[in-house]
């Protein structure tokens, strides 16, 4: 069976070096090069856009790196298909640790042997759809799109995440940062981390330290208190659970 493989470098001496590897690599491993990518944003299209097995991905490129866009490209799902399996092909060793915390298939570090493009290339198996997803990475960071700019904002600064129109706000002590991604799909996958106040708001557990009664309307109402933060978080009627939970588990 023919393994699929986009070719992710901003080099594209690198990207040809790769080609002519695999093109050499044929008679004994059947494989096809289907797209290829000068950075990890440009990576991320094509794996959404190309059906592909593997991605031959370096590590340092403009804009996205390689280990940012390994973090989204593992929790990709197309068509029912598991996500392309990671390669990561660098110059540079430091950054084996991380890349195997992202489930990297091998790190070949450059310049590449053949010898050792297949082995790697060798080990690609196909995954069921629901092992693909479970093993996708958490992410320690967002990554935020701002003008000519991309910034990584830890997800351990966030104080809370409220949508507001089609992007979500994240607010950290110093500022806020605009997300273009759904609060439904935040909260399945920060579940653990963040807790649903309203049906537009999660806040951080981390930074949750308690809760307080107000009157709102001559009605009874809570709020959700942060840790030295002077801005409170109303908590809607149906999320009033979260209140009853939160004593129960101080006491």
């Amino acid at each position: 069976m023919t393994l699929r493989i986009i070719l992710a470098d901003d080099e594209a001496l690198a990207r040809s070096r790769l080609r002519s590897l695999l093109g050499d690599l044929n008679t004994e491993l059947p494989v096809e090069v289907v797209a290829e990518a000068a950075n990890g944003g440009e990576a991320l299209a094509r794996a959404r856009d190309t059906a592909a097995d593997v991605i031959l991905m370096d590590i340092q490129m403009p804009g996205m790196s390689g280990l940012e866009a390994a973090r989204h490209l593992t929790a990709l799902n197309q068509g029912g298909k598991p996500a392309p399996a990671i390669i990561f092909v660098t110059a540079h060793d430091e950054h084996a640790i991380a890349a195997f915390e992202l489930r990297a298939v091998d790190y070949l570090l450059k310049p590449v042997r053949q010898v050792r493009l297949k082995e790697a290339l060798s080990r690609i198996r196909p995954l069921p759809p629901d092992t693909a997803a479970s093993l996708a990475p958490r992410r320690a960071n967002f990554t935020v799109l701002e003008r000519n700019r991309i910034l990584q904002v830890a997800v351990a600064d966030v104080l809370y995440l409220r949508a507001e129109q089609r992007y979500v706000t994240a607010c950290t002590r110093e500022r806020e940062y605009l997300l273009d991604e759904s609060l439904v799909k935040l909260e399945e996958e920060f579940a653990d981390e963040f807790l649903r106040l309203h049906r537009n708001c999660l806040v951080a557990r981390r930074h949750l330290v308690g809760f307080e009664r107000v009157e709102d309307g001559g009605e009874p109402a809570w709020q959700a208190l942060l840790k030295d933060w002077p801005e409170k978080l109303p908590v809607s009627r149906r999320q009033l659970h979260v209140v009853r939970e939160f004593r129960h588990g101080a006491g």
